[in-house]
């Protein structure tokens, strides 16, 4: 850090050096790139060989590339590094470059580069949509040809010249413009660059600190990577407003700023010049918006919403964030489903230019929480909960029976197959992390060398042993995870143990879980109402406008526990991409919910 070595091979190269440093320490560069330049004499097929291999090499994190060929003005291109008396003893040198091949060994590969050859000067130009060779011929064009010499990384230029097609052989098909050359007739230099605090492309980009991306955002934006995360992004939204477009929906920009409304998440306030004292709260959601449209008689709106909301941060979640706002009149939880698996065809078509079947797998939230212990789950893999309440009611594992005899209670297992030879440091890990969602601790039984190691299985029959055996499918090498406790925090321990069991085992390249494999799963039936034990009352589990299953309306004066609500969540691969309800219409229900069962005066 803060240093740039060169390979001292000559007094001039010890110059260089010198300047070099001294240039860098009074600048209070942080951080510079490592140059160990070499020269070497080669014939063109050795060169060839090596540039063909420079992919290769690339993976072991060496760049390795034809860099300068030929430099007849090497003098000038450090002009403001070398002392004016350096150009005379250089002199003799030039003769040497004109039949070597100058190499950079460590040098990240540059965005804009340039070499010389035989009166020729090419520049890799940038611009949005890529990388295009262009030539400058000293003898066709000796303006440009002199502004050219004066090119470094990140120099602005306009080009104007003539496009043809390479030589055949010297095409390159890594470029999407490797097969035409610009030859230039006239250049001309808009802006100069200092030397950009970080490598500008994917690989060395990334490997830099965040905080200084973020400080020089507009570099971090000239990357691929973050260049294509633009397009991807632009691309998305033209999809989703084509496709709402197309089937009816109008696209209505509703207010930011709004009065304060109770419940939800914490709130943005913005306060008022015109009315001191008086605040505007940045909009939640444009949740009474939407419904004042409906309302109106406009039956299909959608927006690509901005959101605020003053809640910490998460992995998917900002105080800033974007959500496609839809809403629609006279419809059915069919036509949703429907709707939005649509839009996401269209979607992945579009962007990934990938086809996904629809229509998406369903599954109750009761069903998600009992086989996975998440109602999110990643579906490219196994390692399915496996319940054995039944199994050890009458067994003398106290703790397991215990819980097998309490109303509510469960005994639930996992097995995370292959993990046996996890580290204490991973068991630990694992451990804290079932504490953390309410368990005293995690009981587990590791099968190595055809034995079962763990201080509970003494208290295991054999018919016990035999259940487990058979509905884990328990081979040498695996480590059961056990849970005993209430449905609710049991399901949430092993659902957390599965996740972090996949992770080790992806980590010790185990368990494949394939990036461009896409599992959609809509998860229905989600209770209405959950119980809070310390307020003594039933909370709504989404929002108190979602309307009950049609056949479950009676449940809400005898059993509102056991209502299922009109509302769903589209989950992929272990992510809720998004949710929504039907939301109650009938007077007499809302108020039944409100009054009844939520305590809230209607």
């Amino acid at each position: 850090d803060g240093l740039i070595v060169v390979d001292q091979h000559a007094a001039h190269e010890r110059i260089v050096y010198e300047r070099l440093k001294a240039s860098l320490e009074q600048s209070g560069v942080q951080r510079q790139i490592l140059l160990i330049p070499d020269i070497v004499e080669m014939d063109e097929a050795t060169v060839e060989r090596l540039v063909a291999r420079g992919e290769e090499l690339a993976k072991f994190g060496l760049v390795f590339f034809k860099y300068l060929t030929i430099t007849p003005v090497f003098n000038e291109s450090l002009p403001d590094l070398l002392p004016e008396s350096t150009g005379a003893a250089l002199k003799g040198g030039q003769r040497f470059f004109q039949t070597a091949t100058f190499f950079n060994l460590g040098l990240p590969e540059a965005l804009f580069t340039t070499f010389s050859q035989g009166g020729l000067i090419f520049l890799d130009l940038r611009d949005r949509h890529g990388i295009t060779q262009v030539i400058v011929d000293q003898t066709a064009a000796p303006e440009a040809h002199a502004t050219a010499a004066q090119a470094r990384n990140e120099f602005v230029f306009m080009v104007e010249g003539e496009v043809a097609r390479r030589p055949a052989g010297t095409e390159n098909p890594a470029l999407p413009t490797g097969s035409i050359e610009v030859t230039a007739s006239s250049l001309e230099i808009h802006n100069i660059s200092d030397t950009p605090p970080f490598p500008l492309d994917d690989v060395g980009g990334d490997k830099v600190n965040e905080d200084l991306r973020l400080t020089y955002r507009y570099l971090d934006l000239r990357r691929p990577k973050m260049r294509r995360n633009l397009e991807v992004r632009h691309r998305a939204a033209k999809s989703i407003r084509d496709y709402f477009d197309s089937e009816g929906f109008l696209e209505i920009e509703t207010p930011t700023l709004f009065k304060s409304t109770p419940e939800g998440a914490r709130e943005y306030l913005v306060p008022s010049r015109v009315h001191p004292g008086q605040f505007y709260a940045l909009s939640q959601s444009p949740q009474q918006f939407k419904q004042i449209l409906m309302v109106a008689g406009v039956e299909k709106y959608f927006q690509i919403a901005r959101c605020f909301r003053d809640e910490d941060l998460r992995a998917d979640r900002q105080m800033e964030f974007t959500q496609v706002d839809v809403e629609a009149s006279f419809v059915t939880r069919e036509d949703i489903y429907a709707l939005f698996e649509g839009m996401l065809k269209k979607l992945w078509k579009d962007v990934l230019g990938t086809d996904i079947p629809t229509p998406f797998q369903r599954m109750p939230f009761h069903e998600a929480m009992n086989r996975f212990g998440v109602d999110k789950p990643d579906l490219r893999f196994g390692l399915e909960l496996v319940d054995f309440t039944e199994t050890f009611r009458n067994s003398a594992f106290k703790v397991f029976q215990g819980a097998a005899n309490t109303p509510g209670s469960v005994v639930r297992a996992i097995n995370a197959k292959g993990l046996a030879d996890l580290t204490q440091g991973e068991l630990t890990n694992l451990e804290t992390i079932a504490k953390s969602q309410g368990a005293k601790g995690l009981a587990f039984i590791k099968v190595e060398g055809g034995e079962w190691k763990s201080p509970i299985t003494k208290f295991f029959s054999d018919e016990e042993k035999a259940a487990l055996r058979t509905r884990l499918d328990i081979a040498d090498g695996d480590i059961i995870f056990f849970a005993a406790a209430p449905w609710e925090q049991a399901s949430n321990v092993l659902g957390r143990i599965r996740l972090e069991s996949a992770a080790l085992l992806k980590a010790k390249g185990r368990l494949n879980l394939p990036t461009d494999q896409y599992n959609f799963l809509w998860v229905i039936e989600f209770p209405l109402m959950l119980w809070d034990e310390e307020e003594k009352r039933y909370l709504s589990a989404h929002h108190p406008f979602t309307a009950p299953v049609k056949e479950d309306e009676p449940l809400l004066a005898t059993d509102p526990a056991k209502v299922r609500g009109q509302h769903y969540d589209i989950v992929l691969n272990g992510v809720e991409l998004g949710g929504g309800s039907i939301r109650i219409h009938n007077p007499a229900v809302q108020k039944r919910v409100f009054e009844d069962i939520l305590k809230i005066p209607a």
